[in-house]
């Protein structure tokens, strides 16, 4: 296995790749709708992401009010770290940007990976799509 490299991705040039990885992930293996996956807020996001040699393999967004989300990793590469470092990237520009507060929708059973990055849960469970979620908040030092 080679490298695993994180980048900020631009929405039109590499919307096949960003694309490919979230319908794989959250269309496919989740079920999510299409068109509840995607929406309006795509354009003003900064997108990231992961790749290996010359093939990306995961992507995460920020939003500019300091929304993280839409974090997928291709199933063959979970387990090597690679959300980690997607989400410790967009919590590095989020804090860039002077986003001293980070927030996402967790699905629940994920919300141990965020409170490693610390996060903390601060709502009720709710379905969002059909799936599980709560909100979680981290705060920057």
């Amino acid at each position: 296995m080679s490298e695993i490299d994180i980048r900020i991705a631009d929405w039109h040039k590499d919307n096949a790749d960003l694309r490919r990885i979230r319908e794989t992930v959250f269309i496919l293996e989740q079920s999510v709708p299409p068109e509840l996956e995607w929406d309006s807020e795509d354009a003003d996001a900064v997108h990231f992401l992961a790749i290996e040699g010359d093939y990306p393999i995961g992507t995460v967004r920020l939003l500019p009010d300091g929304h993280i989300g839409r974090m997928s990793v291709l199933k063959d590469w979970r387990g090597l770290k690679v959300g980690d470092r997607l989400l410790r990237t967009a919590i590095a520009e989020a804090e860039k940007r002077g986003l001293r507060q980070q927030m996402l929708s967790a699905q629940v059973q994920a919300t141990s990976f965020y409170e490693r990055h610390g996060f903390a849960v601060v709502s009720d469970e709710y379905l969002d799509v059909g799936i599980p979620h709560v909100d979680m908040v981290r705060h920057s030092e």
